[in-house]
């Protein structure tokens, strides 16, 4: 457990094994297996007192491990499911009960973002606004005035991936970073400090400031992204958090950033 003088949650990590069905269409076939019981020894080791498991596209709408882990914890894991919109909305009971507090929407590699006015959609984000659940947008910096703006529009809770993924030459002068700080403004979107090696730590150190002056830390969550997918020889969990450190070099923005903010919105 932490030995800060407040807990410590990581907003976003991955759990598989190679036992699993990954789908056709993945980008990657790992040749390892990352655990609960890896992930779990991750947190105690490097001082996370909870985690938030989100799914992985490699599984497609396939949540059953993550259910499985989510038992598992008796309370210190929460969920992030990916979904069918079409079939799955009878789930959705079952996945609260289990501690799943959220979809994701994965875009990687500039996916057809979802039309949110189907009957389906709408019916999803009624269900997420009624039980306090978020809808987690991966995408591209500039697409995100077409993914997450009709969230918005929608009422309903937003969390963003990864610093947003800035361009990695345009950095924070991408016209889409500078939407979403105009986007803060909502009070309806958050942010996670994660992933920057997925486009460079240096624009991520550039964009930690303006994003806690756009969104202030109680619109803000950190994760560590493990086990760092297709970046696993370059990463590692101590790395993530000595990042963390000079993004939030406060004690009081690390306790609103690492505990009250992230507990409130994943219902710790």
């Amino acid at each position: 457990m932490s030995n800060s003088p407040h807990p410590v949650v990581d907003t976003h990590a991955h759990a598989f094994h190679r036992g699993l069905s990954f789908v056709d269409s993945r980008r990657f076939t790992p040749r390892y297996d990352a655990a609960y019981s890896d992930y779990i020894a991750q947190l105690d080791q490097h001082g996370s007192d909870y985690g938030v498991l989100v799914a992985l596209s490699i599984l497609g709408t396939d949540n059953s491990y993550m259910l499985e882990c989510l038992a598992r914890a008796e309370g210190r894991l929460r969920g992030v499911v990916a979904i069918d919109p079409a079939t799955d909305f009878k789930r959705l009971d079952d996945y609260s009960k289990a501690g799943v507090v959220g979809i994701r929407i994965n875009l990687t590699g500039n996916l057809p973002i979802p039309d949110f006015c189907t009957p389906a959609w709408r019916q999803i984000i009624g269900f997420c606004r009624d039980q306090g659940w978020h809808i987690e947008i991966n995408d591209r910096c500039d697409r995100l005035p077409l993914s997450v703006q009709p969230l918005i529009d929608s009422g309903v809770f937003v969390v963003v991936d990864h610093f947003a993924m800035p361009d990695s030459k345009l950095g924070i002068n991408s016209p889409g970073f500078q939407w979403l700080l105009q986007a803060a403004e909502s009070r309806l979107v958050w942010l996670k400090l994660s992933g920057a090696f997925r486009f460079g730590p240096t624009i991520a150190d550039q964009a930690a400031p303006q994003l806690i002056k756009a969104f202030g830390p109680d619109r803000l969550l950190w994760a560590s992204d493990w086990p760092f997918t297709q970046h696993e020889s370059s990463e590692s969990y101590a790395l993530q958090v000595e990042r963390r450190q000079a993004w939030l070099p406060t004690a009081e923005l690390q306790r609103q950033v690492l505990w009250e903010t992230p507990a409130r919105l994943f219902q710790f």
